[in-house]
Order: structure tokens, then C-alpha cells, then sequence
């Protein structure tokens, strides 16, 4: 009869114990550091969902967005409200591409925080990419016990095809057992109306049992939004108008004639007048003058 080796000691099974441990340590993700929220007024979330700083904020100055005045002294007014802890709205900036509807929220953002009472806590802003958007009731969480106000915001916000993120957006924004976040509002814009494609509204149409009620389901997310502001394409008067205003901000010297013309000239070489275009030339027009934009 064969006699039962005796059971290894600890001493023999620690080395491997110790293995096996420093292998399930370098396996384990690192632990997420926390960001700082008062080392930057903007911040981006990232793909490993944690707040980004941004130290230099990509806008142009609220004075110089013509032609917009309407939605710009809506978007400002809500804003406001929201920083000082009124009630606001979630707001949808629609319509034709080009027309300043990014810009108007990053520079609205600037204006409030410009005008805070001294000793008051600034206003917070994050961007997050439609591509993120499923992270949204992550944010949510993560800044609902902030002392901050914060506007979330994503631009060029649109839903393709057999895209169902859009449900996790309708979530946070109104739905769930939580609900929005007091100190959260959330901006977004797009050049869609309802954010969806129509051909998605309408293959829905066509093909659900209830077609009615496919297509309230999709175009409801829209509503979540209280405020609309729609943008459209701008006048020649308009399109001039940002022109003038862009070269007289940066000290262009340029015969108003000759800035007309030049003017004129570059919209008619791309099919369009928007405020983007209106930049594109002003940037063309200070390099070929040696000058700065600054």
C-alpha cells in the first residue's frame, strides 16, 4: 500500500501564492485618478470616462457672433438663470451648418462667467462626443454631487441607422428613476431638427406595426429639449455684416470696398454665406496681410 505524501507546507506554497498575486494585481485596471474640477472653467470627457481639463477654451468673443441676436440673447438669458440656480432648459441649437451655433454656447458660457459676482463658484462647462454618448448617465452621476452648476454640452449631436444610443440620451436628460441632475443642464447642437435622419423617421413609418407610434417614439427626443433655437442661412447684408465685424475686432485695414469685393468673392467661390465662412476669409485676408489674429 502506497503511503500519502504529506501536504506541502506553507513556506513551500507562499512563493507561489505571492505569483499568483502579482499576477492578479498587474491584470487589475488601474485606478481611475480624479480630476481636480477647479484646475479649468471647461473640461472634455474623455474615452476613459474621466474629466478632462481644458486651460484655453476655443472661442470667439460673444460681441462679434452677428446676425444671431435673437438666440444668442435666448441662450444667455437661460444660461443665467441656470448659473444663478433658477429653472432653465435643456437646449437644442438647429439648422444650417456653419451659422455660429457651437460658438454662441462656448461663448455664452464665457459671458456668464465673466459677469459672476466675485467669490461666486463659476460656471463649469464639458463637452462629450457623440461617439461618448452612451457615457452620458456616467457624467450624470459623476457631477450630481458637485457644488458646481455645469452645462454638458455635445456638438453635431445626430442619430443614424440602426443607432440606438439615443435612448441612453432620453434617459439622462429626463427619464429614470433619478432624473437630470439639479446642477446639470445639457446643450447640444445639430443641423437636424429631431436629431434623426429622415430616412430612419421613415422606415420606421413604413415598416412598424403601429407606425404612428414608432415614429412619436424616435422623435421624442427632441422634446426633451425645452428650448429650440433654430439657425439659418444668412443674407448677403448678414454675411457682410460678420465680415465688418470680424475686421474691425482685429484691426484689418482694409478700404471698405476692397472688403466687400474680397468678401463676395470667397462666399461665391464656395457655394455659401455662413459665419464659418465669413472666418475662413478673415483668416485668409490677416495672412495675406501679415497679420495676426490674436
Amino acid at each position: 500500500m502506497t503511503a500519502t505524501p504529506p501536504p506541502p507546507t506553507l513556506d513551500a506554497i507562499l512563493p507561489l501564492l505571492e505569483r499568483i498575486a502579482d499576477a492578479l494585481e498587474r491584470s487589475a485596471p488601474a485606478a481611475t485618478p480624479r480630476t481636480d474640477v477647479t484646475s479649468a472653467d471647461a473640461f472634455l470627457w474623455g474615452p476613459e470616462r474621466r474629466l478632462l481639463p481644458v486651460p484655453r477654451v476655443n472661442r470667439v468673443e460673444i460681441g462679434i457672433l452677428t446676425g444671431i441676436d435673437r438666440a444668442r440673447d435666448t441662450l444667455v438669458e437661460n444660461t443665467a438663470r441656470f448659473a444663478e440656480g433658477l429653472p432653465a432648459n435643456n437646449a437644442l441649437l438647429w439648422g444650417a451648418r456653419g451659422m455660429g451655433k457651437s460658438s454662441l454656447v462656448k461663448a455664452a458660457h464665457a459671458e456668464i462667467n465673466a459677469a459672476r459676482a466675485e467669490g461666486a463658484l463659476p460656471l463649469k462647462l464639458v463637452e462629450i462626443h457623440r461617439e461618448d454618448i452612451e457615457a452620458l448617465p456616467d457624467l450624470m452621476a459623476l457631477l450630481r454631487p458637485d457644488p458646481h452648476r455645469w452645462i454638458v454640452f455635445c456638438d453635431d449631436l445626430s442619430f443614424d441607422g440602426q443607432d440606438t444610443s439615443y435612448k441612453s440620451l432620453k434617459t439622462a436628460l429626463d427619464g429614470g428613476i433619478e432624473g437630470r441632475p439639479e446642477n446639470v443642464l445639457f446643450y447640444a447642437t445639430s443641423n437636424r431638427r429631431h436629431l434623426l435622419a429622415r430616412e430612419m423617421v421613415e422606415n420606421e413609418r413604413s415598416t412598424a406595426i403601429n407606425p404612428g407610434e414608432a415614429v412619436e417614439e424616435k422623435v421624442s427626443l427632441s422634446d426633451r429639449f425645452g428650448l429650440w433655437l433654430g439657425f439659418h442661412k444668412c443674407s448677403q447684408d448678414e454675411y457682410l455684416a460678420m465680415i465688418r465685424a470680424y475686421a474691425d475686432r482685429y484691426g484689418l485695414a482694409v478700404e471698405p470696398e476692397r472688403l466687400r469685393a474680397e468678401a463676395l468673392e470667397w462666399a461665391t467661390t464656395r457655394g455659401s454665406r455662413s459665419g464659418r465662412t465669413a472666418f475662413q476669409f478673415i483668416q485668409d485676408l490677416a495672412g495675406r496681410l501679415g497679420q495676426r489674429l490674436a
